[in-house]
């Protein structure tokens, strides 16, 4: 598989939310932005916390949960830990929340604002083993862009 251009993928982000002021929207074209770009994948969206729920955001995919408890599932724990799921096979992850069937891995991405979690970009897959560690340095690097001008 060839692996993805993350340096090019970040100055498209950049392009992307440049002097746009609109937060669900910037967040609904990175959605597009990474399901369109990354190979392999069958979700890319953002929940975000609302008290101690993650709620569906922008994304691009199937019809997806909703609602998610903090600490459920991969991207609760990813939430509730601070720090990045990467997930080679989500049927062996405890607790895991099934919302499409084809999911066989995921990576999931804590996203801050002012040190607190305030939500995740989670990626899944119909392949196993689908990301690696190459895939969660980039997608760390767009999560902290993001942060830093998206959740500002």
């Amino acid at each position: 598989m060839n692996e993805t251009d993350y340096t090019l993928l970040l100055a498209q982000a950049k392009s992307l939310t440049e002097d746009v002021p609109h937060f669900i929207a910037n967040l609904a074209n990175i959605a597009a932005l990474i399901y369109n770009t990354l190979p392999d994948i069958n979700w890319a969206g953002f929940y975000l916390a609302e008290e101690n729920e993650l709620i569906l955001g922008p994304f691009q995919g199937k019809p997806a949960c909703v609602v998610i408890p903090w600490g459920r599932g991969v991207c609760g724990t990813a939430a509730a830990r601070d720090e990045t799921q990467l997930v080679p096979n989500v049927h062996e992850f405890s607790g895991h929340i099934a919302c499409d069937s084809a999911s066989n891995s995921e990576i999931v991405i804590p996203l801050h604002k002012n040190g607190r979690v305030v939500g995740v970009l989670d990626i899944d897959s119909p392949s196993f083993s689908r990301f690696s560690e190459n895939d969660k340095n980039g997608l760390e690097a767009l999560a902290s862009f993001l942060e830093a001008v998206v959740f500002s």
